[in-house]
C-alpha cells in the first residue's frame, strides 16, 4: 500500500514536470484539473482536462 501511494506521488511528480517543462503554467493547471476530477471522481472535468491535455501536449 505504501509502495502504491510512493509510486502515485513519483509520477504526479514527474508528470508535473514534464507539463511545465513543455507547456509551462497552462499545463500544469490542466494536469492539475485532472488529478482533482480522479480524486473527486467527477468524470466530466478528468475527461475534458485530459482531452485537452493530450491534445496541447501534441501541438507542443
Amino acid at each position: 500500500m505504501v509502495l502504491f501511494q510512493a509510486l502515485c506521488a513519483l509520477t504526479e511528480l514527474t508528470l508535473g514536470l514534464m507539463a511545465q517543462a513543455r507547456l509551462g503554467v497552462m499545463g500544469l493547471v490542466v494536469l492539475t484539473a485532472v488529478f482533482i476530477g480522479v480524486r473527486a471522481r467527477h468524470n466530466q472535468l478528468a475527461v475534458g482536462a485530459v482531452v485537452l491535455f493530450v491534445f496541447l501536449m501534441s501541438q507542443a
